[in-house]
């Protein structure tokens, strides 16, 4: 039959409010698996809408009379449009499980009610009589909608977004409800359509709501962060003590906007100054809460400053008990200018590196980590201590550091970077240490922190200058 324009016309404004609708639907639907894919795990509810919206749009598509102009009337096509029609439940009853609508009986009633829409649109295309189809789907249909209102009703306290995507599935369900109920007597009705656009429109109401209300919150832990990221930059000493016998610089870099790493420094005179760096485990505002501790752990010890193993012995009983589950690793090197030599102790902690000359020295003096074992006791090891010395404290999240290959930037490399550094002022080494690990890692996966310290050499007094000798006390070895 030869179509006029005027017909075809005539047609689209009869469906254009149900093509649109149609169109509409399927784009809710590819927006909610377009989110999936970016949040890249599985959301039973987000998918069921998803597939639920795409059939839906694209049932009444397949129902719409311009469809039927443009299609060669067939045998194929009639049983297409009837298998859109009972394929079409299925994802609607998944998504009501999901979203909580049919309570602890969800499994019972989706899983049956599924598979019986499922043999409903498979027989449509093994040639059974569509009538006496949509006649069984209308009444399962029924039945299953009622079961949704029936468990719908339970009470959900205050909860605001609840109710207001339960009143947008009651409009919709008396739609269907309708829709069905004219089927069983051999009727047709397209009302069915307004109220699932009622229903989206409140799930979208509360999606927006809800996104509002994330951005307030979010908006407010940034505010929050950014409190605790000034506190714990306060806990952290603004320079390096400035000294006659030393020169330093420390570099922090957390991973997050607060971490677990801490140092410190303790400077007891003009030659005595001791070095503290520690590593929370774990990340984000429990570590740095712990590590605002530890700043309080080690403040309350520095009359044991000339003595590591029993500074580290006191900061283990002070956080004994007060960290839930966390430990802290850490390291202090006590050095002294007028005995010519440095003291080290570490708990768990990686070794410190000492550069003499061109040669790079491990150093590791470990005992058990803070925080979990209240007896635990540290031992000292005690070496010399040469003008031109440079000591180097870091945390894990240096060595740690992986590339795409996930090879770890290891202590060899520190070592031989390190060593490279040897004639860079102590400042442009720190900043190329944390450079290198940068360029290396394929990620910031840890807190970076990094203290160098330069021995200049015992400072001369007036006394001495008189008499040209320094004294020097002969110092027993601690183990």
């Amino acid at each position: 039959m030869q179509l006029t324009a005027a017909e075809v016309l005539r047609t689209f404004h009869r469906d254009e409010i149900a093509l649109f609708l149609g169109s509409a639907f399927a784009t809710v639907g590819l927006i909610s698996f377009g989110v999936l894919l970016i949040r890249r795990r599985y959301d039973a509810l987000l998918f069921w809408l998803a597939v639920f919206a795409i059939l839906y749009g694209a049932r009444l598509w397949m129902q719409s009379r311009l469809l039927a102009l443009m299609v060669p009337p067939s045998e194929f096509f009639n049983r297409l449009r009837a298998f859109s029609d009972f394929i079409v439940a299925i994802p609607a009853l998944f998504f009501f499980r999901a979203a909580g609508f049919l309570g602890r009986f969800g499994n019972v009633v989706a899983y049956p009610f599924g598979g019986v829409m499922m043999v409903l649109a498979l027989l449509a295309f093994l040639g059974a009589p569509i009538p006496r189809l949509h006649q069984v789907n209308n009444f399962v249909v029924i039945a299953g909608l009622l079961a949704v209102v029936f468990q719908s009703l339970r009470p959900v306290g205050n909860m605001k977004d609840f109710r207001v995507i339960r009143n947008g599935l009651f409009i919709f369900i008396a739609f269907a409800l309708w829709n069905n109920a004219l089927g069983l007597m051999g009727k047709q009705t397209r009302v069915e359509p307004y109220g699932f656009a009622v229903f989206l429109g409140c799930l979208g109401y509360v999606a927006v709501r809800r996104a509002i209300e994330r951005d307030q919150q979010w908006t407010e832990i940034q505010k929050e962060l950014d409190v605790a990221r000034r506190i714990q930059r306060s806990i952290l000493p603004g320079a390096f003590p400035l000294t006659a016998s030393f020169r330093g610089a420390a570099r922090y870099l957390p991973m997050n906007s607060v971490a677990g790493d801490f140092y410190d420094f303790v400077l007891v005179d003009e030659r005595r100054l001791g070095l503290l760096i520690a590593d929370v485990s774990g990340h984000g505002v429990p570590a740095a809460l712990i590590a605002s501790m530890v700043k309080l752990a080690a403040s309350s010890q520095r009359a044991a400053a000339d003595r590591p193993h029993d500074l580290l012995a006191a900061m283990n009983v002070t956080l004994c008990g007060n960290t839930q589950t966390q430990f802290v690793t850490a390291a202090y090197v006590q050095l002294d200018a007028e005995r010519g030599e440095l003291r080290y102790s570490a708990a768990a902690h990686p070794p410190m590196l000492l550069l003499r000359g061109r040669e790079v020295i491990s150093i590791e003096e470990n005992g058990l980590m803070l925080a979990l074992f209240p007896k635990a006791t540290y031992t000292c090891t005690v070496r010399t201590l040469e003008p031109g010395d440079r000591v180097v404290l870091y945390t894990d999240g240096i060595v740690e550091a992986a590339d795409t290959k996930d090879e770890p930037f290891g202590c060899e490399r520190l070592s031989h970077l390190i060593r490279t550094t040897s004639d860079c002022s102590h400042e442009e080494a720190a900043d190329r240490i944390i450079a290198s690990v940068q360029g290396w890692a394929a990620a910031q996966e840890d807190d970076l922190t990094v203290i160098v310290c330069d021995y200049l050499g015992a400072p001369v007094n007036a006394a001495d200058e008189a008499t040209g000798s320094i004294s020097r006390e002969a110092v027993p070895a601690v183990n």
